[in-house]
């Protein structure tokens, strides 16, 4: 397999994770400003932090329903380890644990804080859309991001906000009345919602490349751009068919996903991925240039 590292994508990386750090620094300044006490904060920043790197990856996949399989958990698992240890032999990567997620939403991601305690993970949905050789194609973009390991980096971006945005949108429970005492909770629900919004935009930035950098170490990977192209067509297309609720009940994965599942117009402005047609043919200029190696 002749992989290049992508500096674009590293150097993305690096300034996202620099920003986050500095993010981290400034949250919990604020905080430590009105609550005072250093070994709450350090203690409170401590399990965060903590919770963030080892749990996040679990979190993903408790999210979206997925259960880790084994090889003998049915036909559907059998087949998908296979494919997922040769394609992560191809790929000279740890093979990762596989998931299966019980829904009609044709997609698939890979979560996980190193390349040695990744996960990839597929629904039932996609299984049921995609013929062998685009489930290959999928699977193999899923280890381009082990591989790429962007993954961690928007495991830690994604756990960030959604920590964020539950703090904004249940720490008014803990406000109480409304005096001077209650200042701090006040200034933690902005701090949040800062964070969130920084941290949205963070992932935004990077995602978009990242998708063009794990379309490519997919072809290298499997040699066939066009069955990831495929792949993508024929989910894009099954998305207008899946019901309202699984899309709602699985949205909040959409930086993860393969595919976004919003649809409309505010989805595609403020979309973390690029727009499937872009995909599409960039795939098949690569497919052009293999042939004619």
């Amino acid at each position: 397999m002749n992989w290049k590292p992508d500096w674009g994508l590293r150097g993305r990386m690096a300034l996202t994770m620099f920003l986050l750090f500095a993010l981290y620094i400034v949250f919990a300044g604020v905080l430590f400003a009105y609550f005072q006490s250093l070994a709450v904060m350090a203690g409170f920043m401590g399990v965060f932090l903590f919770a963030q790197f080892f749990f996040s990856d679990k979190i993903a996949l408790y999210s979206m329903g997925a259960s880790v399989v084994d090889e003998d958990d049915g036909p559907q698992a059998r087949k998908l380890h296979a494919m997922v240890g040769r394609l992560s032999q191809q790929a000279d990567l740890p093979k990762p644990k596989v998931a299966i997620a019980d829904t009609r939403v044709p997609n698939a991601f890979a979560t996980g804080r190193s390349q040695k305690s990744s996960a990839v993970c597929v629904t039932t949905g996609l299984m049921d859309t995609l013929d062998d050789d685009e489930l290959e194609g999928v699977i193999a973009h899923e280890l381009a991001h082990v591989k790429n390991r962007d993954v961690m980096v928007m495991t830690i971006a994604s756990f960030l906000s959604s920590i964020a945005f539950l703090i904004v949108r249940w720490g008014w429970f803990f406000g109480g009345d409304r005096d001077r005492q209650n200042m701090p909770v006040i200034v933690a629900i902005l701090a949040s919602l800062v964070v969130w919004i920084i941290s949205y935009l963070l992932i935004r930035a990077l995602s978009r490349y990242r998708e063009y950098a794990a379309d490519r170490g997919a072809a290298v990977i499997t040699g066939r751009p066009s069955a990831l192209a495929s792949a993508l067509l024929k989910i894009s297309g099954r998305m207008d068919n899946v019901p309202k609720r699984d899309m709602r009940d699985t949205s909040e994965m959409n930086a993860f996903f393969i595919i976004p599942i919003k649809s409309d117009f505010i989805g595609r402005l403020f979309s973390t991925h690029p727009s499937t047609e872009n995909r599409v043919e960039r795939l098949r200029d690569m497919e052009r240039e293999m042939e004619t190696v």
